[in-house]
């Protein structure tokens, strides 16, 4: 299957994010220090999540505006959320999906079941979600957000962060 990262992007703009190349760095790796089946695991989605009723949707608008920056800000979503509550906003994927499972994007309902069947020593209790295409945006993001979560994820005693990208 093909997958066209630019389909939700203006025309005018696909040309300079095609030629733009892509940059590589080393991962970021550190050795898991327990046996998965004793780890705590925490999950983070590109994918724009949300609670409709009480957190505020991405900043779609300014992006519109400045194409070149994405809302660094995050969410915190709780592994008991319910499918009613969760929305989804970002202009560089097709959000219908999500809104109808999120484990498409945050697959919570899965690693539920990896714990319960003690595949994972446990899930967290809360999970992260913000929006990908960070480009602006994304020093606020190194400086300031991921530093931020990593401080609640080492609180809550998380052993490992699995990445859902959208």
């Amino acid at each position: 299957m093909t997958v066209d990262s630019y389909k939700f992007l203006p025309r005018s703009f696909r040309a300079g994010y095609e030629s733009a190349g892509f940059f590589a760095e080393a991962p970021v790796w550190t050795p898991l220090t327990v046996p998965v089946t004793a780890a705590k695991i925490a999950l983070l989605s590109s994918a724009g999540i949300y609670l409709k009723e009480s957190q505020r949707p991405f900043d779609i608008e300014r992006e519109k505006r400045e194409p070149t920056w994405g809302d660094p800000t995050y969410r915190v979503i709780r592994r008991d959320v319910q499918q009613q509550d969760v929305a989804a906003t970002h202009l560089h994927l097709n959000t219908r999906d999500i809104e109808e499972d999120i484990n498409v994007a945050l697959p919570i309902r899965a690693f539920a079941e990896l714990e319960k069947r003690g595949d994972i020593g446990s899930l967290a209790d809360e999970h992260y979600a913000f929006m990908g295409f960070q480009q602006s945006g994304a020093n606020e993001w190194r400086t300031h957000y991921g530093p931020e979560v990593a401080r609640r994820l080492k609180d809550a005693g998380v052993s490992a962060l699995v990445l859902a990208p959208a």
